[in-house]
């Protein structure tokens, strides 16, 4: 029996495989949206208790991750029409199945984990109509369409966004001279 059906038969074990198969995704993406860790771990809580019980909306079990992805978006959303935020860097925990990690020196770690830094703090700076477009698209790997069709807005403001957002991420990335200044700091000091 498919994951969908056997969530729609109130099966807890498949809410259980549903949260491991799509919670770090999910996370990340509200992260991402919200600028706040255990914010984000809220709203994927939220998106889990509204898939559960709304499981039987969704009428094509291919599409489970993007209406998991509006799900959360919706849920986001809310937060930030609740709250006002602060700014917090977000830190990646890399995925090392997908490289080898003998073939990676420790120098290109550092450089790797300061530019995932100061990539974050860059889209944390963004307007959330563009911080949305930016990790939907890139980390989400969504489609124009389907973004529009989970943001109810058209194509065209959304590739219209994704080009703004992406020549604010470039000014805000090469006026921030605070990356070349840090990651020569770590490298001196690793070094010692």
């Amino acid at each position: 029996m498919h994951l969908v059906d056997r969530i729609k038969e109130k099966e807890e074990s498949a809410l259980i495989e549903l949260m491991d198969q799509y919670g770090d995704y999910l996370v990340r993406t509200a992260f991402l949206l919200l600028k706040d860790y255990q914010t984000a771990e809220e709203a994927v809580q939220d998106t889990f208790i509204i898939a559960f019980e709304k499981m039987k909306q969704l009428d094509d079990p291919e599409k489970l991750k993007s209406w998991l992805t509006s799900i959360v978006m919706n849920c986001c959303r809310s937060r930030m029409r609740r709250w006002s935020w602060k700014n917090i860097l977000l830190h990646f925990e890399h995925d090392r199945d997908e490289k080898d990690e003998s073939a990676i020196s420790p120098e290109e770690e550092l450089l790797e984990m300061i530019w995932n830094k100061n990539l974050s703090h860059a889209i944390h700076k963004l307007d959330y109509k563009y911080r949305e477009v930016i990790t939907l698209f890139y980390f989400s790997e969504m489609k124009i369409n389907e973004i529009a069709l989970s943001t109810g807005e058209k194509e065209n403001t959304i590739k219209s966004r994704l080009k703004r957002a992406r020549a604010q991420l470039k000014d805000i990335l090469v006026k921030g001279e605070d990356f070349l200044e840090e990651s020569e700091q770590a490298i001196k000091k690793t070094s010692r």
